[in-house]
């Protein structure tokens, strides 16, 4: 917590108790005394701390000298101020930074430190429900998981780690908590502890998985554990648990040196999961509890992605889903030469999504 004289902010304003900043570190207080995540009190933090920056550019340090075209100006502000690679945020990260600002101007109210709350009727930024961008296909998974090195004992921790993501569609966080006990080879089951939103879950986990999961608690992790072992599944080659962002890029190195030609880390493997799984026909509400999604919504992204089906009866169906009539053909040099039209057509295709994507890239890279 800042002390007396701490500055905060471009402008250097002074620690005080009633200022945005003091009563944001109160509201964080209370947060966490409220048994919220840790993940939320960090978002909310981060969001504070962005905006009270703001705030105390333009002279506003306290809670009651905010407006609501204020905190409307300050969403134009995030629309176009650079965050990333010179780029602004996405409507996505708008809209979760500004509910953060409405989640601490709403506690203000409840606390009567403001008589009317001014984020109250705040417009939201309409939310993109964005497909995922990578979506792995089974052999692809294949690809991945043969081209791990075995020789090395690091390398079966990382073919389990993978096989427990593609199996059971956890999260990065929930595959770093895991510990021994959570996984149960006798039921074929996985206990996911305080997992998004403190909310606990069982998941089903497949033989193959469970089977690299022993041979890496069997051969591998022992040697691993460096005095008192806390039981943690997954542990680096110092004896460590393992962290979210070095897993991140573990995962996304495996991906990359397999050749497939796709990018994508931990979450490439819960898109395919899911993905995969309501392709094959599972109902999206037990894909929904498998993911631990609060909210079905979230879930049903990915039933636009499984499409698969939807193309069997497209191609059954649509008058215009074939190249022309069906004929049937006896000739072996007719069906070749009718073989050989339509990879001349599709090479064609290919081309042409080949300009459309350079023609994206230029575009991206002249308005960076």
């Amino acid at each position: 917590m800042p002390r007396k004289g701490d500055k905060l902010g471009p402008v250097g304003a002074h620690w005080d108790r009633d200022s945005l900043w003091g009563w944001s570190e109160r509201h964080l207080a209370w947060l966490r005394v409220r048994n919220y995540s840790e993940a939320t009190v960090i978002g909310r933090q981060s969001a504070m701390r962005r905006f009270i920056a703001w705030a105390e550019e333009r002279g506003l340090r306290l809670p009651g000298e905010i407006t609501k075209p204020m905190l409307e100006s300050y969403q134009r502000h995030l629309t176009i101020v650079p965050v990333r690679n010179g780029k602004p945020m996405t409507f996505r990260s708008q809209h979760g930074s500004l509910q953060h600002v409405k989640g601490y101007f709403r506690w203000l109210s409840r606390q009567n430190v403001l008589g009317a709350n001014p984020a109250a009727e705040l417009e939201m930024p309409k939310r993109e429900m964005r497909l995922p961008m990578v979506i792995l296909s089974a052999d692809e998974v294949e690809t991945i998981v043969r081209s791990i090195d075995l020789g090395d004992p690091l390398g079966v921790r990382d073919r389990a780690m993978i096989e427990v993501l593609y199996s059971t569609a956890l999260r990065r966080m929930e595959l770093v908590q895991l510990r021994i006990e959570d996984v149960d080879a006798e039921r074929g089951t996985l206990a996911v502890r305080q997992g998004k939103g403190k909310r606990d879950r069982l998941v089903p986990i497949g033989e193959r998985a469970l089977a690299w999961v022993e041979r890496y608690r069997r051969d591998v992790r022992p040697s691993l554990v460096v005095g008192h072992d806390d039981g943690v599944l997954f542990r680096n080659q110092h004896g460590e648990p393992l962290g979210k962002m070095w897993v991140s890029h573990r995962v996304r190195n495996l991906v990359n040196a397999s050749g497939i030609g796709k990018k994508g880390a931990c979450h490439v493997f819960r898109h395919t999961a899911a993905t995969l799984m309501l392709e094959n026909g599972a109902d999206v509400r037990m894909v929904q509890e498998m993911l631990g999604h609060a909210s079905l919504e979230a879930t049903q992204i990915y039933t636009h992605v499984s499409i698969r089906k939807l193309q069997e009866v497209h191609a059954a169906t649509h008058p215009g889903a074939k190249l022309g009539k069906q004929v049937r053909r006896t000739d072996e040099a007719e069906r070749e030469g009718g073989e050989a039209r339509l990879e001349e057509l599709v090479a064609l295709l290919e081309d042409e999504d080949a300009d459309d994507v350079e023609d994206e890239e230029l575009r991206a890279s002249a308005s960076v």
